[in-house]
């Protein structure tokens, strides 16, 4: 169990007035957790501190060789004024996981949900009372070593920052046009597609902004070898559902291994849907929306939690999507998912936990 040392703020900052204009992540709490790791010494140090710029030599290796991973969770604030997280196990394992693949010393289960929990607590004040907005929380760690050469790092700073963030769809769910992009890549076997880290999304932006010239929101990756299979939408897993059944890309090194994914599965499985993780050619599914089976297209993410899709589009060729409309599985999902976080559904899962407080 972690020692946290606390050094409050001397000066807090105005929380929002509107919650209806937080926007995401463009404003961030009075306070922040900090940890290092020495080689030889581990992890050690940890403290929840004012929250300030962090002082970095210009020859940090993070700069130049992008040893860095994060997380993205949430803390919801329900109707009886509990904090609660959702998950935060999985996010903690899915860290780890990262970590491994990027050569970052792991940081154990049970200290990486304490410190979110500490943190979330001396600034509960910042989760959001607002219906569909929450406390965003980003922990994230980053090589420290200070000379150029391309190594492992002997010194990290683990930081976890809080954003009080409004409702992603502050006027419902709007489905979206995406564009699927068969020139550049997203991930390929054997790199770096299932994990958190920032290279993944640098390598995103391009294809993203070609996407947004053309008037679609996301692009839709294939694979990066044949550039045939469907993979990820924009930073989002994703799902079909076609002819009764839900089709969706294994995560099997190339696809992020979403909790949002994960916990719709679970659900799509208790409400008798046949699941089905595996290649599905992105032909495969325009033929499903010429032939009228391709009934539902959505993402799936943390900041989301459900994304419709009402129109794809590939060489040219255009599927449209239930007449543009959020389908009802779709909004099933949101409902049910949103209900569960935010305390409006009872908790069947165990997948909350509450943030009791103590600082």
């Amino acid at each position: 169990m972690l020692d946290i040392k606390i050094t409050r703020t001397t000066s807090p900052k105005a929380k929002p007035q509107d919650e209806s204009k937080l926007g995401f992540g463009k404003i961030f709490t009075d306070h922040m957790f900090l940890m290092d790791y020495t080689a030889g010494e581990g992890w050690h140090d940890a403290r929840i501190v004012p929250y300030a710029p962090l002082p970095m030599d210009p020859a940090c290796v993070v700069f130049h060789y992008a040893q860095e991973i994060f997380e993205g969770m949430k803390a919801y604030r329900t109707a009886d004024g509990t904090i609660q997280l959702f998950r935060p196990d999985c996010n903690a394992k899915r860290f780890q996981d990262s970590a491994d693949r990027l050569c970052i010393p792991q940081i154990p289960v049970e200290d990486y949900i304490q410190a979110v929990k500490a943190i979330v607590d001396i600034d509960r004040d910042w989760v959001p009372h607002s219906d569909g907005a929450s406390l965003y929380i980003r922990p994230f760690v980053f090589a420290t070593d200070v000379g150029l050469g391309v190594h492992a790092s002997k010194h990290y700073l683990f930081c976890i920052i809080c954003a009080p963030s409004g409702a992603y769809y502050a006027e419902g769910l709007d489905p979206v046009r995406i564009y699927v992009e068969d020139e550049y890549i997203r991930a390929a076997p054997g790199l770096t597609g299932f994990t958190k880290c920032g290279g993944n999304y640098a390598a995103s932006i391009k294809a993203g902004e070609l996407a947004e010239e053309k008037g679609f929101s996301q692009v839709l990756w294939l694979d990066g070898v044949e550039k045939k299979y469907v993979e990820e939408v924009g930073s989002m897993n994703i799902m079909f559902k076609i002819d009764g059944k839900i089709y969706t890309a294994a995560c099997t090194g190339t696809v992020l291994p979403g909790v949002t994914r994960r916990s719709i599965i679970e659900l799509l499985k208790d409400w008798d849907y046949e699941v089905i993780e595996g290649k599905l050619a992105i032909a495969d599914v325009m033929k499903a929306a010429e032939e009228g089976k391709l009934e539902e297209v959505f993402g799936t993410g943390t900041a989301a939690v459900v994304s419709p899709v009402k129109e794809l589009d590939w060489e040219g060729k255009v599927a449209h999507i239930g007449g543009g409309k959020i389908g009802e599985l779709t909004q099933k999902l949101y409902d049910t998912l949103t209900g569960i976080q935010w305390g409006k559904l009872p908790d069947t899962k165990g997948w909350t936990v509450k943030v009791e407080p103590e600082l």
